[in-house]
């Protein structure tokens, strides 16, 4: 009789539900691993929210992708990993055939494979992934910490789009998890982080992960004058990150760097939307405009080497802990600190408290190291 373990489906708009489902079996080339630490992610809230993803699942589907755990059934073929080895596994892997991935642009790979089922007790990983992106973790290295390479390789592939350099200023709009996550980076690649937060206790957290200046958009009037007088000579900054997925801070950004800056407009608007920018000033001021999406096997690498030697502050980003089968009520809690806030900032009245990234613990702890 197969056995079975606990996992989240989801299987619509904010219907999320644990079930019983059979623990997998690997397949030629494939890991099982016992889930170590799970992490919720705006990605995933997202996705709650509108009750699929276009690229990544249509329910009902196993949900979560970032993850970490403990090899638990190796399959055939596969080399350089065995049983009880600590592993992270990325949520995707490229072809390395098709035409985006011949021209280096892994991340746009026209059959890029993606994995999701973190929230679970086990969770299968596909060949390709064991064969590019799966990497073993260093002892004292715990599961939660390993599990956020997956968005940090996103953010390290967006800081190294822009070209950044060290003793570069650099405006991250935003600051939530990846805005967070874009000022540490930059700011541990000796760029010079201001940083655009709506509210007081963002402000700490961004001055927490590496910003030298903030501005707060609840009593700042002019959030593009301010940010232009605190970049050198008043000239605007090298470079803006987006990290909100609005149009108007998507203006916003083209308005704050300097002549010959670069944009990342790393936060992506639903379908449909679109902005209106000043065609003569970015021809005339030689402005790049540039969009970031995904990681690549290289990017991961690198991100979980920040991880690995300690560069990274992986355990004031983890800022929360839940058991698995608190999941569901773990999402209703997301979207209703959101709603608040939100009436909260209307109505002028102190926010709750701030929230970075919950590791979700299905082994109820044990594997959490």
């Amino acid at each position: 009789m197969a056995r079975t373990m606990t996992a989240a489906v989801l299987y619509g708009k904010e219907d999320l539900r644990m079930e019983q489902i059979d623990v997998p079996e690997p397949a030629a080339g494939e890991l099982v691993l016992r889930v170590g630490a799970a992490l919720t992610c705006g990605t995933d809230l997202k996705v709650y929210r509108r009750g699929y993803h276009a690229m990544m699942l249509k329910p009902p589907v196993p949900f979560g992708h970032e993850v970490a755990g403990m090899v638990s059934a190796v399959g055939s073929g596969v080399l350089g990993i065995r049983e009880g080895d600590r592993v992270v596994a990325l949520n995707s892997a490229p072809c390395d055939r098709c035409f985006w991935c011949r021209k280096g642009q892994q991340n746009l790979c026209e059959d890029l494979l993606f994995n999701n089922g973190a929230y679970a007790e086990y969770l299968r990983v596909p060949a390709r992934i064991v064969q590019r992106n799966t990497l073993l973790i260093p002892n004292g290295i715990p599961y939660a910490h390993a599990a956020l390479t997956e968005p940090l390789a996103c953010v390290v592939r967006g800081l190294e789009e822009t070209g950044a350099q060290k003793g570069d200023n650099l405006v991250v709009i935003g600051a939530g998890p990846i805005g967070l996550m874009f000022m540490h980076v930059a700011e541990l690649h000796g760029v010079r982080v201001t940083a655009v937060v709506k509210r007081a206790e963002q402000a700490a957290a961004a001055r927490l992960f590496g910003a030298s200046e903030v501005i707060r958009t609840d009593v700042c009037s002019d959030v593009v004058a301010a940010v232009r007088a605190a970049s050198e000579g008043g000239r605007g900054m090298d470079i803006a990150v987006e990290a909100v997925a609005t149009p108007t801070t998507w203006e916003q950004a083209v308005a704050m760097v300097r002549r010959g800056g670069v944009v990342n407009f790393f936060g992506g608007p639903p379908l449909g939307t679109t902005v209106a920018l000043d065609t003569n000033r970015l021809h005339y001021s030689d402005i790049t405009l540039k969009a970031s999406f995904h990681h690549t096997p290289l990017a991961c690498r690198r991100a979980f080497a920040l991880i690995s030697d300690g560069r990274f502050r992986c355990a004031e980003y983890i800022t929360g802990q839940s058991g698995l089968e608190q999941l569901p009520e773990l999402f209703r809690c997301m979207v209703m600190r959101n709603d608040q806030r939100v009436e909260a900032e209307a109505a002028g009245t102190k926010m709750p408290p701030l929230e970075i990234k919950t590791a979700v613990l299905p082994a109820g702890g044990l594997l959490s190291t």
